[in-house]
This record gives structure tokens, sequence and C-alpha cells, in this order.
């Protein structure tokens, strides 16, 4: 085999690779979706068993739930129950508003 035919093969894949990398870079960018960062902060004072008894697929979902005022009550977290912890999330949840300083306070 002609050593030219393969180094014009290697020369090709590299560079639809790169062009394929580039291309990846710009939709990463274009389509970047920001997630509120209070999801994140609700999600780690909750359970985190992830048992879905709650209601929604796990503690992420109730986090997000809660975050965006859909869920009003903490007691359907059925482990969360248990340990009746559910203070640090209200107390968080009054501190941070939304960005249009609307507050989505949860009760237990």
């Amino acid at each position: 085999m002609d050593p030219m035919t393969i180094l014009y093969a290697f020369l090709i894949l590299a560079g639809v690779a790169l062009l394929f990398g580039f291309l990846l870079a710009v939709a990463a960018k274009i389509f970047y979706v920001k997630e509120d960062e209070r999801i994140g902060a609700v999600e780690k004072m909750l359970p985190n068993y992830n048992c879905g008894s709650c209601g929604y697929a796990g503690c992420h979902e109730m986090a997000e739930a809660i975050v965006s005022g859909k869920e009003k009550k903490l007691s359907k977290c059925k482990p969360g129950k248990k340990d009746k912890n559910f203070d640090p999330i209200i107390a968080y949840m009054d501190e941070h508003p939304d960005e249009d300083g609307a507050k989505h306070v949860p009760t237990v």
C-alpha cells in the first residue's frame, strides 16, 4: 500500500474530526441552558433517596418543583418526614427569591 494513500486518509479523518469538534463546541455555546443555582442547593438539602414517593422522578425534579413554586408541600417527601429537617429548605427559599423578587416559600 502506498504511504501517501495512508497519509491522505489520515489527513482527511483528522480534518473531519476537527470540523465536527468545532461544530460541537459552537452548538454547546448556542444551545447552552442555564439552570437555576437554587435547584442544586435545595436538592442537597433533600434526603437524596431518589425514591419517587413524592410523585416526582427523583430529588432533582422535586427540587425543581420547589424552586419554581409548583410544589408547596415539603411533606410529600416521605423520607424527609422521618427526619423533620425541612427548616433549612424553607429558610433558604425565603432568603433567595426569584430574579423578579417573587418568593416561593414552601410549607411543611
